[in-house]
């Protein structure tokens, strides 16, 4: 790593560290309820969907003796397996050394940390390394959601991380290293798959061009569907039931209606105030268009492709959290208009409303906990 690189990566960190210890101490100084959105604490940010979730797996996996027992949260216990396990895992490590609830948030900040770490090298393959320095600054604080996500307890951070990394050292050659990057997304959650898919579509396109097969490049990959049958194996072990991913109610989210989420009687959905939701399509979908007119059948077109249709057949307001996977190649696809001057005074002025909305967001997005006892 020469100098420059160094001195960009020491800032990010820097600055992603700093933005989530001056946000999480809004919290425990209640500035929220200073300033008329209620009162809240750190445990408020504790309380943040799907976090709580995440901590009931860590103490009991998904047994539903013990999750019964010691948990009281809203919802059927057949709910929990929509959980992949790799973030409760990471979450219960760190609870040899914290309470619950601080090994969860510690876990997603060194999880942000990775992200932004990753999120420079992976734009470094495609703009210069001053480029690359603000489109992961700006990746830090936009889309807003992200942002949230990034202060929660939350697997999405390491997930995105995961599937960059697979990205980089795909482009890098490193087959082996992006294929245990593509199984680690796929412990996390399970549109993780859909990288695989990605993959596997990039493969069978190269092989119909060039007649090589190339198998001993792309048979690592088949460690992300074997991480499903060991998942689903501990569900089995500990539940019982080999299907219990998919009896677990409506998680999926999933309909043979394209964007369904504007039917607003689905559950998920229940609320006609959905504008916003199209132009987040819009921006993927003029994303993707820019991405194969650069790169064609690449990966890097690929997965933000396959995974933008998929989303599209989501049921559920939270579109702009499920499509989060694709945020990095929409920051890629318009990075040389993100770096103009002008560009970057805009959102810098825009700062203020993502502290302001995500404050809002997580103040009045949280699990009625009332006895935190078990979690800690």
């Amino acid at each position: 790593m020469n100098f420059t690189k160094f001195q960009h990566l020491f800032l990010l960190l820097g600055i992603t560290l700093s933005s989530t210890l001056l946000f999480w101490s809004a919290f425990y100084f209640n500035l929220p309820g200073k300033i008329g959105m209620g009162d809240v604490s750190m445990k408020t940010v504790w309380a943040n969907y799907d976090g709580p979730n995440y901590l009931a797996i860590s103490k009991c996996g998904y047994r539903p003796d013990c999750l019964r027992q010691n948990f009281a949260l809203p919802m059927p216990l057949e709910y929990y397996p929509a959980h992949f396990p790799g973030f409760p895992f990471l979450i219960n490590l760190f609870s040899n050394f914290f309470a619950g609830p601080q090994a969860m948030i510690l876990v997603t900040l060194l999880s942000s940390l990775f992200l932004t770490t990753i999120s420079y090298y992976f734009f470094n393959l495609f703009f210069s390394p001053q480029s690359s320095f603000i489109l992961a600054l700006l990746s830090i604080f936009y889309p807003a959601r992200l942002f949230i996500l990034r202060q929660i307890g939350s697997p999405e951070p390491l997930f995105l991380a995961s599937i960059l990394a697979s990205i980089y050292f795909f482009k890098n050659k490193k087959y082996f290293i992006s294929a245990i990057f593509v199984a680690i997304t796929q412990s996390l959650k399970s549109p993780g798959l859909i990288l695989f898919f990605a993959f596997g579509l990039h493969w069978l396109i190269t092989f119909i061009k060039t007649k090589q097969l190339n198998f001993a490049k792309y048979s690592w990959y088949f460690l992300a569907p074997l991480s499903v049958l060991v998942i689903f194996y501990l569900y089995y072990l500990q539940t019982g039931d080999f299907w219990t991913y998919f009896h677990s109610g409506d998680n999926i989210h999933l309909s043979f209606i394209p964007y369904s989420v504007f039917v607003s009687h689905n559950i998920w959905v229940d609320t006609i105030w959905l504008e916003d939701v199209i132009y987040i399509f819009g921006l993927a979908l003029v994303s993707i268009f820019v991405l194969y007119h650069r790169f064609k059948s690449s990966i890097i077109f690929l997965f933000p492709l396959l995974f933008t249709i998929a989303t599209i057949f989501v049921g559920h307001r939270d579109i702009s959290r499920y499509i989060a996977p694709v945020y990095p190649f929409i920051i890629l696809s318009l990075g040389k208009y993100l770096t103009q001057k002008r560009t970057i005074f805009v959102f810098v002025l825009l700062i203020p409303a993502v502290i302001l909305y995500s404050l809002n967001f997580i103040t009045g997005n949280s699990a009625p906990i009332a006895n935190w006892a078990p979690y800690l």
